[in-house]
């Protein structure tokens, strides 16, 4: 028994690379990543999904709602356990702002052991990932499942079925509104494809 996990990243907000979101109010897709979320949805139309989890996130639902309407997926379920990274205090910061701080630069450089003030560590992050993803292939066996999430949060799954450390994120690319593939079964896990952009 083989579960296929597709790992979306949510497509682009408007000011993506700008500030930190994270958990910041609710920031929804922009009219560019609105068409990258219909370009992402038509691309895994033919793919055959079952079922969709989503973080809570605005632009992850509706990034997962397109999908769910191109894949005639009656509902999106929402998960905490795909949330952004709890960013706590750096939440909505610029990231001009962030470069000043040193415990900022601290977390980038060793972030499975430094904690987001008022927040998380990575190790935090792959935890809850982790345990969904193992969660979800025992309840869905065969199916293909798409998790809409963060470009961290995959980033730590990656990290785990590779047996890389949760610092070494910064050595490979989780674009928005792209693809991973992850399989799981009894057997292990392994990724399949990284980063597929479709934008």
């Amino acid at each position: 028994m083989t579960t296929t996990f597709l790992l979306v990243r949510h497509a682009a907000h408007d000011r993506v690379g700008c500030f930190l979101a994270g958990r910041t109010g609710d920031v929804p897709l922009g009219t560019a990543g609105r068409e990258q979320a219909q370009r992402l949805a038509a691309r895994l139309a033919g793919e055959g999904i079952g079922s969709i989890y989503a973080s809570p996130r605005k632009r992850t639902q509706e990034t997962a709602a397109a999908i769910a309407a191109a894949s005639e997926v009656a509902e999106v379920v929402t998960t905490e356990a795909l949330d952004e990274v709890d960013f706590g205090d750096w939440s909505g910061k610029t990231f001009d702002v962030l470069d000043t701080d040193p415990l900022w630069r601290r977390w980038n450089a060793m972030r499975s052991l430094v904690r987001a003030p008022g927040g998380e560590t990575m190790l935090d992050v792959q935890c809850r990932a982790v345990g969904l993803v193992a969660a979800l292939a025992q309840r869905h066996g065969q199916e293909k499942v798409a998790l809409v999430s963060h470009a961290d949060v995959i980033k730590t799954l990656v990290c785990h079925i590779l047996g890389l450390s949760a610092d070494a994120w910064p050595r490979f690319e989780i674009a928005p509104a792209s693809i991973s593939v992850l399989v799981m079964g009894d057997w292990g896990a392994k990724i399949l494809t990284l980063n597929e952009n479709v934008s």
